[in-house]
This record gives C-alpha cells, structure tokens and sequence, in this order.
C-alpha cells in the first residue's frame, strides 16, 4: 500500500518459486501488512524498512521511506523528515493493530540507510533514515531484535511475518543504476510534496 493513497492499492503481488509462497514486493514509500504465512520482499539503498511483527499472531509488516532532504533544521521536531518518517511508521503500526496485532506483543527488525546517493556525503541521507527508526522504535518501545543499517551497499530483504525470519542479500555490484536512480526520484518528490495527514493509533 502506498502512504500517498493508503489504504487504497497494493505492491506488486506475485508467487515466489524459490520460497514457495506468495509474495509482495514493496517500492519506495509503501507499506503492506498481513496474518498470512507470505513473504515481503523489497530492495533497500539510503531508504529504511521496519519489518514490525505481533510475536504472539505473527500478524506482521514492512515499510519502505526516506527521510526527504530538507533545508529546515534537522533537529526540529517539526521538520518535513520527522512528520514524513513518523507517518510511514504509524500508518504500518495502525494496520497491524486493525488487523489485531496488540503493540504490547510488537518487536522490530530494521535494515538498510545505506550511503548510496550520490551528493549526500556531506549529510547522509541513510544515517538520518536509520538513527530515525531506532529512535522512533525506543521511543515506542518497541523492542529491535535485528538489524543491518548503513554500509555503502544496497541490501536485497525478504521478510517472513509469520515466523520473524529475515533473509538479507547485500548487492555488491550494480549493474545498473535503478535503485540509487529510483531513491534520488523519490527523494525529490518527498522534499516537494505536502506530507499526508495525521494518522490516529488505535489503543
């Protein structure tokens, strides 16, 4: 699902040959939740994915954002990056809980925020996208069970809600420049576009 039009569409939806399930693949700035036993898969360079699950249901999910690069202060907390992350977290939490996860029986595993745009040395998009989900998560207190942030290399995630497990590829060598072209896109369509409204947590 998209956070532009949640909770209207869906990432693309295909059947897995290799792990024999049915599977959903997720692009810069969606999110999909789910009670069945499915694989979500997405391909992460400076974006983030919090791969959030109930323990006790395995009613699970995975997001995909990125902190858009601003020119406001960074520290405020009312920044375009804070309002922008903490909505892609909450919309993921809200579904879960909607679908009857309880955030009491929520743990975390996180990936990505990896140095890969080019022009963002200087002021690391991906270490701004990773130390978020960390602070989000503590904040919440919802614990982090696994993670693999930063790095230079693009990471390939497959996510089991089911049962937790996580497989990361690390992308040694692009061929071609799709992830880093679609993240610098992106990013570009975040810093100009206004943020969604606010999202109310279930309780």
């Amino acid at each position: 699902m998209s956070f532009d039009d949640a909770p209207v569409g869906a990432p693309k939806r295909y059947f897995d040959k290799h792990f024999k399930k049915e599977a959903a693949k997720l692009h810069p700035g969606e999110y999909f939740a789910t009670d069945k036993d499915m694989v979500l898969v997405t391909v992460l360079g400076s974006c983030v994915a919090a791969c959030l699950r109930d323990v006790r249901t395995g009613i699970g999910g995975m997001n995909h954002f990125m902190l858009p690069k601003t020119e406001k202060d960074p520290l405020s907390p009312v920044s375009m990056s804070a309002r922008y992350g903490t909505f892609a977290m909450e919309i993921l939490i809200n579904q879960l809980i909607k679908m009857g996860a309880r955030r009491e029986n929520m743990e975390a595993k996180v990936f990505g925020g990896g140095n890969v745009l080019k022009g963002f040395t200087m002021n690391n998009i991906g270490e701004s996208n990773a130390s978020f989900v960390l602070d989000y998560l503590a904040n919440e207190k919802i614990p982090v069970r696994a993670e693999d942030m930063l790095g230079v290399h693009p990471r390939k995630i497959y996510f089991f809600p089911a049962t937790g497990k996580v497989f990361v590829k690390k992308i040694m060598q692009l061929h071609n420049a799709t992830i880093v072209e679609r993240e610098s896109e992106y990013n570009l369509k975040l810093r100009d576009a206004p943020i969604g409204g606010d999202v109310e947590l279930f309780k």
